[in-house]
């Protein structure tokens, strides 16, 4: 699986929810699997639909330590007042970090690779990498959220590696 890059159209598009979760299990299982060995070589910790050109509602998470995760139909239910900013970067927008302001805490409720709904409440590392794993399916870049100032460096810095 390819990794789109900033300037591609999809990754500003919204993903469509993702249907017949269980009647096709064995094709989302592949392309779940495919999307764990991209993030792999990426070496990220997340990866949503619209990144590999699937404009579907589905987004993996994988924090080293932690178990890995499959968000199908995310929906976030609540996000706590408390914010924290912490430096991101994205495989989409390959060699860009920046601080990024987000919830310090999240309550999403999804469907796992099975077809199960669950609700997870979390906070720290895991919700901001779900919330910037959102963000992808809105059609929303992790650089949208950075002062007009900011943004503007940073899509200079964009444009002069295309050129080079």
């Amino acid at each position: 699986m390819d990794i789109l890059t900033v300037g591609h159209d999809l990754l500003r598009q919204k993903a469509a929810p993702v249907e017949n979760i269980k009647k096709e299990s064995r094709k989302w299982a592949e392309i779940i699997q495919g999307m764990f060995e991209a993030l792999r070589k990426g070496k990220g910790v997340g990866l949503a639909g619209p990144q590999i050109g699937l404009m579907q509602q589905i987004f993996v998470v994988h924090i080293e330590g932690d178990t890995p995760r499959v968000f199908i139909n995310p929906s976030i239910l609540e996000t706590s007042q408390e914010t924290s900013k912490y430096e991101e970067g994205c495989l989409s927008v390959p060699g860009i970090w920046a601080d990024v302001i987000r919830p310090k805490s999240i309550k999403i409720q999804a469907w796992n690779e099975n077809g199960r709904a669950f609700t997870l409440e979390t906070s720290g590392i895991l919700a901001r990498v779900i919330l910037h794993e959102y963000d992808h399916l809105e059609g929303v870049l992790f650089i949208d959220r950075l002062s007009e100032p900011k943004r503007k460096r940073v899509l200079d810095k964009i444009a002069k590696r295309a050129k080079a």
